[in-house]
This record gives structure tokens, sequence and C-alpha cells, in this order.
């Protein structure tokens, strides 16, 4: 096991460096340069101003120049300062946007799981019932529908037309001074529409997974063999058949995670939610360079990493695969 991570860790290295080369690149190549910004919204910004600035910043080199700047000033922890918030990339992005996302993120985790397992089992167990049709429905439109579509239909709703839930950001302003539990239903109240809209695609994917899953191995022999000796369907069910049938949830929860991260990118637009996603979004538009990369690099490396932390919690789960 220690030879198979050592390998799959010195194989991030070069497959960072290719996906940080490929992502520089579509950036610098965007139309428009990090200048612009200050060029037209300044009136007394002069052509001389322009071209200083563009020197300044080496925006007069090619690419891949300025990117071997980059590289080898991040190598050592400095990504540079973000031009649009007047602070290092890296603190904007890790100390102020990356808790929010965090928060977002895991609880939408969890809510898909604590849902989809539950509900694979039961549709599993009770398969052509009502149940099971009404799920499998609601999971082909689950899966079916955007994440940005479901979002603003879920703020047209509960929002608007209902008046339940608040449309998105990240809580009301001063409800802290009326003390922590107001505090945390606020925070809550802001985060059911979001982690919804954000959680709805795994959900319904990992319901499916683990309803086919556990048809597999519920009529397997050992599972009859369980019956045979007397035990509970409850044992039978959750110390036996869900044991292996939750073996293939386990690389989907981890390859997940992820493209949790990726998917907050809309997510967060949509709600106005102040996390990495809707921070990428708003660099990419402002031509905050440094702020893009550090949020892209970070979610680039959690997704390798997650592929290695899937590959072991997979071999944990399972004693028959051996890595060695």
């Amino acid at each position: 096991m220690l030879a198979f991570l050592m390998r799959r860790l010195l194989l991030a290295i070069p497959t960072l460096f290719l996906i940080s080369v490929v992502v520089y690149a579509l950036l610098a190549l965007k139309p428009g340069d990090p200048i612009d910004e200050l060029r037209f919204g300044n009136p007394g910004f002069t052509h001389a101003d322009y071209e200083r600035l563009i020197k300044l910043y080496g925006l007069d080199k090619p690419w891949y120049i300025r990117y071997w700047y980059w590289l080898s000033r991040a190598v050592r922890g400095d990504f540079g300062p973000s031009r649009r918030y007047g602070m290092p990339a890296a603190e904007f992005v890790f100390r102020q946007r990356m808790p929010n996302t965090l928060l977002l993120s895991g609880l939408s985790l969890l809510v898909a799981f604590a849902v989809a397992v539950p509900a694979g089992v039961w549709c599993a167990l009770r398969r052509h019932s009502f149940v099971d049709y009404a799920v499998t429905t609601l999971n082909f439109v689950g899966i079916s529908v955007p994440v940005f579509w479901l979002g603003i239909l879920l703020i047209y709703v509960f929002s608007v037309r209902l008046g339940w839930l608040p449309a998105g950001s990240l809580g009301t302003p001063g409800v802290a001074e009326q003390g922590l539990g107001a505090y945390v239903v606020d925070r809550l109240r802001h985060l059911v529409l979001p982690v919804l809209a954000l959680s709805s695609i795994q959900m319904a994917t990992w319901t499916r997974f683990m309803r086919s899953s556990m048809l597999e191995v519920i009529h397997d022999e050992y599972i009859r063999t369980a019956r045979a000796k007397g035990l509970p369907e409850r044992a039978v069910v959750l110390k036996h058949a869900l044991r292996n049938a939750i073996l293939p949830i386990i690389t989907l929860v981890a390859l997940a995670i992820p493209g949790v991260f990726s998917g907050a990118v809309l997510t967060e637009t949509v709600f106005n939610w102040p996390g990495m996603g809707r921070a990428i979004y708003d660099a990419i538009l402002a031509n905050d360079f440094n702020v893009a990369m550090v949020a892209l690099m970070f979610i680039s490396l959690w997704i390798i990493l997650c592929n290695i932390l899937a590959d072991v919690a997979y071999a944990l789960a399972d004693p028959r695969i051996r890595y060695d």
C-alpha cells in the first residue's frame, strides 16, 4: 500500500504541472488583460500609464514566459496579489472564500449521502413498488435538470412566490447580535436552497447506484446462507448485504467531493454565495488571473487527492483488493 501511495503521489506532480500549463494558457489567451478595468474605469488613465503597467506586470511578454515567472513564485508559496481585492490571492481564496465553500459542499455531500443510501436500499428491497417507481422518476429528474436552472427554480418557488426561505447570500446582516441560536438558524435558512440545488445530482446518482448495487448482492449465496441461519432481516440487510453493496458508493463519494467543489461555481453564482466558485467566476470576468489560478489549481489538486483516497478507501473496505 505504501509503495502504491508513493507512486500515485509522484505521478501527481507532472499531472499538476500539465494542468497548470493548460489553465494558465487559457487564462492568458482570454480576450482582455488585467489592466483593462483600470483603463476603462478611470478617466485620468493615460496610454502612457497603460504601457507602464503592461511592462510592470510583464504582460508584454509571451504567456509561456509569464507562466515560468508565475511557476517560479508558486513553488515557493507566492501566488501573487489579487489586483481586485488588494491582498495576496492565496489569502483571499483560502481564508475568506474556502470556509464558505467547505460549509456548502460538506453539507451537500452529507445530505446527498444520508438520503441516497437509505433510499437506494429501500427501493432495492421493494423493487417494482410504487415507491420504487416514484424515486426512480425523481432520480431521472435530478440527473437531467441543470444545477443552475434548478437553483433559479428553487429561488422563484420558495423565495419569490412562497417567501419561505431567503434567496441566498451568506446570512442576514446584524443577526449575530441577536445571539448564537438566532445566528445558527439564520445561517441554516440561507443554506437550505443552495444545499438542495448542489446535492441534487449526487443524490439522484447515488440512489440509482445504491439500488443497482443492492439488487446485485441481495440474491447472492451468502445472503441466502445468512437467512437460512435464522438471522433477522434487518441484520441480513445491514450487516451483510449493505456492507458489500456500498463499496461502489465509496468510490462515487470520493470522486464526487471535487466535483461538488467545481459544481459550486454555478450554485454559488446563482445564490450569491461568497465561496471559491463565486471567486473563480468573478476573477475570470475581472481578469484577476492570480485568484483564478489559486482556486483552479486547488480544485485540481483536490481531484487528484480524492482519486487516491478513493482507491485507499476501496482497499480498506474490500479485503480482496491489494495494491502491492
